[in-house]
């Protein structure tokens, strides 16, 4: 296509293959596009065989043109041939390589419109599936005491009590431990050693502290509240710490003074084991406020997983907004709840076989029947109830999916009604370059610390069932304004997946009314007594004007 710099004037020009043309003679090309020099009658003109031979060639030449340009998408004709095509920028190193990777990928494929620099699919820029909820002004908001800043001073300046915790759980059950060690610490008025993981005996992860968090991170922001030391000094290496395994459920922070301050002062050293849920969820307003300062400031992951995260969080949105979706369905969730998976008879053998097996895997209210249970809201979702949730609250078709979580009993198909109905389904191991997984594929911990980071950044977060991943990431996400997060209204919603006569269009009506405020706002702990403040920050940690 060429344009005049003098009239302005658009030309528009087909261009021929060269076979097509190197199958004409010079003698024929010149009998058609020029004048014959000598005059002749029209009927001898008719009369000559060669102009007959060249009218069918003609003739014929311009139908398989009007074919190909039609139908054949590998000749070199473009649809609009006036229009302009686009041009691709250039990149070099390492961010070719990911762009070429992404041309190939099932990231590329729909319609798209250009806006803000990047390319979304129409339908889903206008979705209100991405929109977010209204935060009502609510910011993060940490003002400590006078009294609490009083005695910081004091507190990190002791040298006589040490605090060591051993934690024990998958990651974001060690992260929660982790939180309550810190303001255990507080309490006592000791340095706290930096947590020992305990060995994870399903998963055998040996990773430590550092190798999972930023450590120095760890200790600049907690400098003002809690002394975290890496190892004992000199003057405590000899001394046999006070280990303390029976502490209590929910605890409250005179309990713990009663009980370990005396001992911890005569002994300098305090141990702890197995910390989940001892410290108690309604504490004072300023160890509330510790809390939600370790948990969404100083627990930061290290900087190669944190940097590993982000990466895949970019490749995923390069195309738009996607969903994070954290999948609960691997067998020991099965058998731990006391629920079916839901896909044949031949798997709702081998957990009803694992549970006869090891009874003590079944968390609690074992006198239900499974059917009862599903109805409480107990049970996680299944691909299928997942599936007819999301369609039901609007989610696109081709909305892109990130899903968290460990591999699902059943494998692929266990996802088939999911990938079925969102062909843009992926995971970690889909969104990375080959081999960059490979050095964390055995560090249980690591992979789930890159769930966490592409959940948390997400523009939609749902789980599918409770733990500790969905409430440490609905509560950072609401931390960070509110961002859309779906919860899940199982036990109102159930009785509805349950009912075939109800038409769909009603089914969607009902289900979006029932998870009108279950979309991410606000909801004040206070009306939650017992409830994490790490998982509902509002009032306590943040405030609105």
């Amino acid at each position: 296509m060429a344009v005049s710099k003098n009239k302005r004037k658009q030309q528009c020009f087909i261009s021929v293959p060269s076979q097509i043309v190197n199958s004409l003679s010079s003698n024929s090309l010149q009998s058609l596009l020029l004048s014959p020099k000598k005059k002749s009658s029209k009927a001898k003109l008719l009369k000559n065989p060669m102009f007959w031979f060249f009218f069918l060639f003609v003739f014929g030449f311009l139908d398989m043109l009007r074919l190909w340009f039609r139908f054949d998408p590998l000749v070199p004709f473009s649809q609009n041939p006036c229009s302009i095509p686009q041009q691709e920028s250039s990149i070099s190193g390492q961010e070719s390589s990911i762009s070429k990777w992404y041309a190939s990928s099932e990231l590329n494929v729909g319609p798209k419109s250009e806006k803000n620099g990047e390319f979304l699919e129409r339908d889903e820029e206008e979705s209100e599936f991405w929109k977010q909820p209204d935060g009502l002004g609510y910011r993060p908001c940490l003002e400590f005491s006078k009294e609490y800043r009083r005695e910081s001073m004091k507190i990190v300046k002791d040298r006589t009590k040490y605090l060591i915790v051993v934690v024990s759980g998958g990651m974001n059950q060690q992260r929660n431990q982790i939180v309550d060690a810190v303001v255990i610490a507080r309490i006592l008025g000791a340095a706290l050693v930096v947590p020992i993981l305990h060995v994870n005996v399903i998963w055998g992860d040996e990773s430590e502290f550092s190798d999972i968090f930023d450590l120095d991170h760890f200790k600049e922001v907690l400098a003002n509240d809690v002394r975290v030391v890496s190892s004992l000094p000199s003057t405590h290496l000899m001394t046999r710490p006070v280990e303390e395994k029976q502490t209590p459920f929910h605890v409250t922070p005179q309990w713990i003074r009663a009980h370990y301050l005396r001992r911890h002062r005569r002994d300098g050293i305090l141990l702890l084991r197995g910390l989940d849920s001892r410290l108690s969820k309604d504490l004072p307003s300023d160890l509330q406020k510790l809390r939600c300062k370790v948990a969404f400031h100083a627990l930061r992951f290290a900087p190669s997983i944190l940097e590993l995260g982000n990466k895949l969080t970019e490749r995923i949105r390069r195309k738009g907004p996607y969903l994070a979706l954290h999948l609960r369905m691997e067998k020991d969730v099965w058998v731990r709840t006391g629920c079916l998976p839901g896909l044949s008879r031949e798997y709702d053998e081998i957990i009803h076989n694992e549970r006869k097996q090891r009874p003590e895997l079944l968390t609690s209210r074992s006198n239900m029947t499974y059917r009862e249970r599903k109805l409480a809201g107990l049970c996680p979702l299944n691909a299928l109830d997942v599936t007819r949730l999301l369609k039901a609250l609007g989610a696109p078709k081709n909305a892109r999916i990130y899903w968290a979580g460990g591999n699902p009993l059943g494998g692929k198909e266990a996802l088939l009604p999911l990938t079925r109905e969102f062909a843009h389904f992926y995971n970690k191991e889909d969104l990375a370059l080959p081999g960059e997984l490979e050095p964390l594929s055995k560090k249980a911990s690591f992979m789930a610390a890159i769930d966490y980071i592409v959940s948390e950044n997400s523009d939609v977060f749902m789980p599918s069932h409770g733990g500790n991943m969905g409430h440490a990431i609905q509560g950072h996400r609401a931390y960070a304004g509110h961002k859309k997060t779906i919860t899940p209204n199982k036990r109102q919603m159930l009785s509805y997946f349950l009912n075939s006569s109800l038409p769909q269009a009603e089914f969607n009506r009902i289900i979006l009314d029932l998870h009108q405020d279950s979309l991410g706002q606000p909801d004040l702990r206070t009306s939650k007594t017992g409830r994490d403040v790490t998982k509902y920050p509002v009032p306590e940690c943040m405030c609105s004007d």
